[in-house]
């Protein structure tokens, strides 16, 4: 993930309550005017629970085409 990718992922993030599972991520995004890479990115992140915006930035894939 470039530096131009977490971007894009904190921006679609903003505003959104922490913590917050992976679904309620995706589905948070998908409410946004966010690009399909982004949530493409987004719907690779780990099950799990995520603190804050940096947690996911951090659990987001390097490359989410190819997760799963």
């Amino acid at each position: 993930m470039t530096k131009r990718d977490e971007l894009r992922v904190l921006k679609a993030l903003q505003g959104l309550e922490y913590p917050a599972t992976a679904e309620r991520i995706l589905d948070y995004a998908q409410t946004r005017d966010v690009d399909a890479q982004t949530l493409r990115a987004l719907s690779a992140l780990p099950e799990g629970e995520y603190g804050s915006a940096a947690e996911v930035e951090q659990a987001v894939p390097q490359r989410p085409e190819q997760a799963g």
